[in-house]
């Protein structure tokens, strides 16, 4: 039995991300729920805007092929202007149908202030028009530097919300994926 492969992109670049530490805590309950991890930490990877004349720019074939070899996906995001941030909609933009559909996603959402609904619900919005099956539970963080000391997430309602997320991007990995949804039909800019 092949352990299930579970990918995390960060979409903050801020150094001491609250992102970044919710993801690490989501793929760190996903290893212990049986996957292998990985953390693509967009401030390491060389993807420029993204140019469809140039969809091979910088390192962007390498990470799609990470993408790719994914079972499981975790989207995480910090909220800006109600929406996710733009490294990650940057990273999305140089993938399709060959690294998302009937991909499992997973959603993790920071934000700073109020609750990070709008985020969440525009991500879900580009999962569903690339094909994926997105968990319905997704882990939303509002005022996260009231929930961090020390590095530390220690906001338990919180930490359960993404503890659950990691285990359940390994524990629906190989769902039964729905058919083709209207937004994927109509998303002709992922094969433009």
């Amino acid at each position: 039995m092949t352990r299930t492969n579970v990918v995390g992109i960060c979409g903050s670049l801020r150094e001491g991300s609250y992102t970044r530490q919710s993801l690490q805590i989501a793929l760190t309950a996903a290893q212990a729920a049986g996957g292998d991890t990985d953390l693509l930490d967009l401030r390491e990877w060389d993807l420029p805007v993204f140019d469809p004349d140039a969809e091979d720019a910088g390192d962007a074939a390498a990470f799609r092929e990470r993408i790719r070899e994914a079972d499981s996906i975790l989207l995480g995001t910090p909220v800006y202007h109600g929406s996710f941030s733009t490294p990650m909609k940057n990273a999305l933009d140089y993938c399709g149908f060959d690294e998302f559909e009937n991909k499992t996603v997973g959603l993790l959402c920071v934000a700073g202030g109020g609750f990070p609904v709008t985020a969440l619900e525009h991500l879900r919005s580009v999962g569903r028009s690339l094909d994926c099956w997105v968990i319905p539970h997704q882990a939303a963080l509002p005022r996260a530097s009231s929930a961090f000391e020390d590095g530390q997430l220690v906001d338990e309602a919180m930490r359960d919300r993404v503890e659950t997320l990691g285990r359940e991007a390994v524990q629906y990995a190989n769902i039964e994926p729905d058919p083709q949804s209207i937004e994927s039909c109509e998303n002709v800019g992922a094969d433009d």
